[in-house]
């Protein structure tokens, strides 16, 4: 196995590798008695070796079911948490396990952080948009009618544990979904990740691919080194939301219907082809956008009414006050800020990823 640190106020370890749920007790902890495992219903056959696990180890173990996907992320599904919570009797010493995808870890880490205003979780993504990006650094939250994630609060977790073996029965479509949080991290910190994914597009876009691990590996580590820098998204961190701002917007305009992975390929082509437009970024970085993305399924255009996205774009995270603000590059690996972009500017960014 490999462990990657995550520095800060209270370091952490993500451990990767292939059958390592025995790491678990240990992040876990001695002083825990009580153990919630939230994890998505669809995901039983995960669960269950996560709760023998830990009730192996000793502790009182409770499963506790969330719907599958976006889903999970709602005000009510929460509330439900901390009802069971009380129930089981969790507290401030007990641990929240967190077992799915990047919507389940999101959610139980906010009902972790939120319990009895802050209780240890340990993430156990299962997916592989979840082990590179939701998983790792700290952020938790839920969706909002308004826009996602705007309710949540930092909490990094005692550790997190990717266990390759999960990937294997990821439906296709949302494995390469995932690549494109891995593609971003080549864009805006690792380049050999884009060479990876350009040598082998078929291997990338499988978990039997030869790179996987080192893809893996490599896109944790990039987002080890910022979180660990900027915690709470106070200036380095925003470097990993490039393609988001309007990726946020397109997820928010298909009622969450549409993959994240998607829609921040999307955004990041959008993004590149800002950024051209700005006279920051040559045209062959914007076409190799286009081409690696393309090359393992992910798409880069997009069509739907444009003022609709802008006003949804307009309450992204990254504003400030009124003006909004872009994370550009100025070339492979060298991320920058736009800040607000001419409106005109904006609208044709958008026909060029609608061609």
């Amino acid at each position: 196995m490999t462990r990657i640190r995550v520095e800060g106020a209270a370091p952490y370890d993500v451990v990767v590798g292939t059958g390592v749920l025995g790491e678990l007790p240990g992040m876990v902890g001695e002083r825990a008695r009580t153990v919630a495992v939230v994890h998505a219903e669809g995901l039983p056959e995960i669960a269950r070796p996560v709760c023998g696990a830990l009730e192996q180890a000793g502790y009182v173990v409770h499963a506790l079911p969330v719907p599958d996907g976006e889903a999970a992320k709602e005000a009510g599904v929460l509330a439900g948490l901390w009802s069971s919570f009380a129930r089981v009797g969790m507290t401030r010493t007990d641990v929240v396990v967190g077992v799915g995808g990047g919507a389940t870890t999101d959610l139980a880490g906010f009902a972790a952080a939120s319990w009895l205003r802050g209780v240890p979780a340990v993430l156990v993504p299962t997916t592989l948009l979840g082990m590179v990006d939701a998983a790792v650094g700290g952020k938790t939250g839920i969706n909002i009618p308004e826009g996602k994630n705007l309710v949540g609060a930092f909490h990094p977790p005692a550790g997190v544990v990717c266990d390759l073996a999960t990937l294997v029965t990821m439906p296709r479509e949302d494995y390469i979904s995932g690549l494109a949080e891995i593609i971003k991290a080549g864009f805006i910190a690792d380049p050999v990740i884009l060479d990876l994914v350009e040598d082998d597009p078929k291997g990338a876009a499988s978990p039997d691919g030869p790179h996987t691990r080192e893809l893996v590996e490599r896109a944790v580590r990039v987002k080890a080194d910022v979180v660990s820098a900027d915690l709470r998204e106070s200036g380095l961190r925003e470097i990993l939301n490039y393609g988001h701002t309007l990726a946020h917007a397109i997820e928010k305009a298909e009622d969450y219907r549409f993959r994240h992975g998607h829609a921040v390929a999307i955004g990041m082509v959008y993004a590149a082809e800002l950024a051209r437009l700005a006279g920051r970024l040559p045209a062959d970085a914007v076409r190799r956008h286009r081409d690696v993305l393309t090359s393992v399924g992910l798409p880069v255009s997009y069509a739907a009414d444009w003022p609709a996205l802008r006003a949804t774009m307009t309450i992204d995270k990254k504003s400030r006050g009124s003006t909004l603000r872009f994370v550009v590059l100025d070339g492979i690996a060298e991320p920058g800020r736009l800040e607000g972009p001419d409106e005109d500017l904006l609208a044709a960014a958008y026909r060029e990823i609608g061609r």
